[in-house]
């Protein structure tokens, strides 16, 4: 999933899926915790992958996992192409209104604003563009 999109959440806390992201979350997709301050979108494709990611390995990693499927929510989008993102995820992710949706290779993730702001700064700087392009040995 690719690009960056700014939308801002209804008073039911409905958010706006892209057109673009829609197509590759489809209708029905999971939302769960990030190890940033974020929300990561995941079809059902890729949650069944996690999934099966993690049923093999061994129990006591696991358990590790927890968080993930405790405050994973099974989204689905309503005719407008809204989804009704949890209360619990929405304080955990700190939003109020603005959101910004990032695609992020198999996932998108979902940022307040007001954090999105401050990652971009710092990642995008010319310097850590060059730490990512060496990382990917271009």
């Amino acid at each position: 999933m690719t690009g960056e999109y700014q939308h801002s959440l209804d008073n039911k806390g409905r958010l706006f899926i892209p057109a673009k992201l829609r197509d590759e979350l489809g209708e029905v997709f999971f939302l769960t915790l990030s190890m940033d301050r974020c929300l990561c979108a995941y079809s059902a494709e890729s949650w069944q992958a996690l999934s099966e990611k993690v049923n093999a390995m061994p129990y006591v990693k696991q358990r590790k996992m927890r968080p993930l499927f405790a405050y994973a929510a099974r989204c689905e989008l309503d005719a407008q192409g809204r989804a009704l993102i949890p209360q619990n995820l929405r304080d955990y992710a700190g939003f109020e209104k603005n959101v910004t949706v990032v695609g992020c290779n198999n996932h998108a993730e979902l940022w307040s604003s007001e954090l999105w702001s401050e990652v971009y700064a710092v990642e995008t700087t010319p310097e850590n563009i060059a730490a990512v392009m060496e990382e990917l040995d271009f």
